[in-house]
């Protein structure tokens, strides 16, 4: 019976089927590609950082530290810095991560160069390698030189990867790699530097790198140093990666819900076409459980082929994957076949379609075979009481689907009530609209017009699932593009002469003067002269840093005594800053503690309060304070922030380097203050936050495309639930539409009706999700970004009429059949 009826109407279900499908390939593409780069990462985790495991140190390793890598026996060692780099054959500057190689690295991988013999001509002819973006941005050639420091080097290739850099970094700061043995020649290597000491080795076959780990790096720790291991790179690697899956997961998980709405509505009006049916097999005998089961199978048939497919399509849409995303890899990823998402896909196909197809099942069940002569009206409360408990199944299984997913019960539970709210404003709109217009009824309006608002209320109508999944989609992408506004504006810079967009630092005490005067001579103003000393945490409320290292029962951040601090002096909050408790400045008596305040995030991991009590190590002199104040700090603003701020008078004398900030009105006076300076004071490092802040718009659109084109699956979706829910009530549509002309309504009013009801949802269905993503991205943008909001108005201008006009066009193309034929002919072909 499952058979031979769904032969005769499975067609009207097939396009919830496709909306099934999508939902389904988005889910399995991501699983899979996203199981494809773990795999990958583990594989090529070796080469990613060239060695088996390194010791680092961001400063010159002490005897300590020297010894244990003495004795490990390093086969290469690096030391790496941002710097400027001239080249003058161009007349232009560049800031770039000067990474100094020597011995033997990379172990694992290779220098990628172009040509292939610069990876080891660089090391004997003391020449350079040069980032290959770098290269093309500036026209360089081999044989041209790039200046670093005090010295020039030429340059013998241009540097395509390498073992140790990611797409972020090499983006924020091109590589160039330099022999090891030139460093010094530099002059670079200075106090308060941001220099990075690296050692790598080569394991023995019998070596437990995992144990030599847990041995060595307590030891490390203690003198500012960190042992990674291949391993713990790449875990961490895949990580950041994961969470970035996890998300898309997320929006693949949305598309596959709006196909399930899809489902439930498409049987709902498949099943009250069917009662009758029911009733009269239920009056020759046949049992609940069969004419139950009849149309189950029929719909987990449908699911399982749907998995099939979307299985299939999935697995072949990963391949598109790393070319989305490769610019944001650090290195290629091979593509294959894993079981795990195939297994997944077939099993939603099935689960799903069932699941959310009971509800309308369910009528089946509790039909009366009294429904042959008569409809009722009034619901069994038997099938109120299963409904419910449908309607929780479902619940739960988002839940722990996304559960799953986000391996965090409060994160799944906020995804689980942000899509209930969600779509329960969107169906509570709905109902209240068809209600409005049932009420209020405009009965002056011609006849076109009330009869498709007629048409928003009549029998069968589609207006709440077509809302649904208009809206949401609309809703999901116009929070994306919000979203990125407010990463934009948070990461923008004002425009005001006294707004830094200019950064110098690791300017020497004896080159203040000088580097003002070259400021000044250009007619810009010195900004900020902010002095800078490094210190170190001594002990906290009279426990020592070494105490706190070694206690694995408290809950302070280990990475408090680990950390070189970078601290300034100053008797005043800056734009960025307010009081969260006690006061700043605070007046220090006389020759006692000195007080200080530290910022809210350092305060909540080193378990600090008003008036606790810190020993600094300043370059070898034991400074004690206390703590006067805990400020917040708002860390995404394009400006110096620190995390401990002490008064005036105290540290005027210690050793220090200084930033100093000016605001340049155009790029061309910027390049020419910055090549005064790189000439000048080769020592000095440059951020132009301008370039930094393209740089980070760059970025972001490279992700912000792939989640859109990620969310274009729940447009689409939606878009195919629109389809299958037009043509599963083609048949009453058809009919009202050929009535009509057998009246005397002419092509043109029915055209006109069709037009204005499917614009009507259209509009309807986007607007709503973009005014829910408006309140949704201002409670981001005040709750978590605390930032102001500016909407974009792509979705306004884009998705608003786009959307709408797909609607309109997918409703007037249901409509040709009635317009091109007889209304005999279209009655007899239809019954047919």
């Amino acid at each position: 019976m499952a058979w031979r009826d769904g032969k005769a109407s499975g067609k009207r279900l097939l396009l919830f089927m496709a909306s099934i499908i999508l939902g389904i390939a988005a889910v399995v593409s991501i699983q899979s590609f996203s199981k494809n780069l773990k795999d990958n990462i583990g594989l090529q985790s070796k080469a990613l950082m060239g060695a088996d495991y390194l010791i680092d140190s961001k400063q010159i390793p002490t005897e300590g530290v020297q010894a244990i890598i003495d004795s490990l026996k390093p086969v290469g060692n690096e030391v790496s810095f941002a710097s400027m780099a001239a080249f003058p054959s161009q007349s232009a500057n560049k800031l770039v991560q000067v990474r100094g190689i020597g011995g033997a690295f990379p172990i694992y991988g290779e220098l990628e160069t172009v040509p292939v013999s610069a990876a080891k001509a660089y090391q004997s002819g003391n020449a350079a390698l040069v980032d290959a973006t770098v290269m093309l941005q500036f026209d360089l050639k081999i044989g041209d030189s790039v200046k670093v420091g005090n010295t020039t080097f030429p340059i013998v290739g241009s540097l395509k990867s390498a073992p140790g850099s990611n797409a972020f970094s090499t983006t924020m700061a091109p590589p160039v790699v330099l022999p090891y043995e030139a460093m010094e020649a530099t002059g670079l290597l200075q106090l308060g530097s941001r220099v990075e000491y690296n050692y790598y080795f080569k394991a023995a076959p019998e070596l437990d790198i995992d144990a030599l780990d847990d041995e060595v790096d307590p030891r490390l720790d203690a003198d500012n140093a960190d042992f990674d291991s291949h391993t713990s790179v790449s875990e961490r690697l895949g990580k950041n990666y994961e969470n970035f899956a996890k998300f898309l997961n997320l929006v693949a998980f949305i598309a596959l819900l709006l196909g399930c709405v899809g489902i439930a509505s498409s049987v709902h009006i498949y099943i009250k076409e069917k009662l009758k049916a029911v009733a009269v097999l239920k009056c020759i005998g046949g049992t609940r459980r069969q004419s139950f089961l009849i149309y189950l199978i029929q719909i987990a048939g449908l699911g399982f082929l749907g998995g099939i497919i979307g299985t299939m399509a999935g697995l072949g849409l990963q391949a598109l994957f790393p070319i989305f995303i490769q610019d944001l890899l650090p290195f290629d990823v091979e593509i294959s076949i894993s079981v795990q998402p195939i297994i997944m896909g077939l099993l939603l196909g099935v689960f799903m379609s069932v699941l959310f197809a009971l509800l309308p099942l369910l009528k089946t069940w509790f039909v009366s075979p009294l429904e042959v002569l008569r409809v009722q009206e009034d619901e069994n409360p038997a099938s109120q009481k299963a409904s419910a408990l449908v309607l929780l199944a479902i619940v739960v299984f988002i839940f722990l689907f996304s559960l799953w997913f986000l391996e965090s019960w409060k994160y799944a539970l906020g995804f689980v009530g942000g899509i209930l709210v969600t779509f329960s404003i969107l169906a509570g709109v709905s109902y209240l609209f068809m209600r409005g217009i049932k009420k209020y009824f405009p009965h002056s309006w011609g006849f076109t017009a009330r009869q498709s608002l007629l048409n928003l209320f009549r029998p069968n109508n589609q207006t709440m699932v077509l809302i649904l999944a208009i809206g949401v989609g609309s809703f999901l992408i116009s929070t994306l593009y919000f979203t990125k506004d407010i990463l934009l504006a948070k990461a923008s810079l004002e425009n005001s002469e006294d707004s830094p967009n200019v950064i110098l630092l690791d300017i020497q005490t004896p080159q203040k003067e000088a580097v003002a005067a070259a400021i000044q001579n250009k007619k810009l103003k010195v900004l900020d002269n902010i002095p800078i000393i490094t210190m170190r945490v001594h002990s906290i409320n009279g426990v020592s840093a070494d105490v706190i290292r070694e206690d694995t029962i408290s809950k302070r951040g280990k990475w408090i005594v680990n950390h070189e601090f970078r601290t300034t002096f100053r008797d005043s909050l800056i734009a960025s800053e307010s009081m969260e408790s006690g006061k700043w400045p605070v007046a220090r008596e006389g020759n006692g503690l000195i007080p200080i305040s530290i910022s809210d995030n350092l305060a909540k991991d080193a378990q600090l309060e008003v008036g606790d009590s810190v020993v600094f190590n300043v370059q070898g002199v034991l400074m004690n304070t206390y703590i006067g104040g805990v400020r917040t700090v708002d860390w995404q603003r394009m400006q110096l922030n620190f995390s401990v701020v002490f008064p005036s008078g105290v540290l005027e004398n210690a050793p220090q380097f200084t930033v100093m900030t000016t605001n340049a009105p155009d790029e061309q006076i910027s390049a020419g203050l910055q090549q005064e300076l790189v000439s000048n004071f080769p020592n000095v490092t440059i951020l132009d936050l301008r370039q930094v802040l393209a740089t980070v718009q760059g970025i972001l659109d490279k992700i912000s495309w792939v989640i859109n084109f990620m969310a274009f699956f729940s447009i689409l979706t939606g878009i195919i639930v629109l389809i299958g829910s037009v043509r599963t009530s083609k048949y009453q549509r058809i009919k009202e539409s050929v009535l009509l002309r057998t009246l005397g309504a002419k092509n043109k009013q029915i055209l006109k009706i069709t037009a204005l009801e499917y614009f009507y949802l259209g509009i309807l269905g986007t607007g709503i999700g973009i005014f829910l993503s408006l309140v949704a991205s201002q409670l981001l943008a005040y709750f978590v970004f605390k930032a102001p909001f500016v909407p974009s108005l792509v979705p306004f201008f884009v998705l608003l009429p786009g959307i709408t006009g797909i609607v309109l066009l997918i409703g007037l193309s249901n409509s040709r059949s009635v317009l091109n034929s007889p209304p005999l002919e279209v009655l007899r072909k239809e019954a047919g």
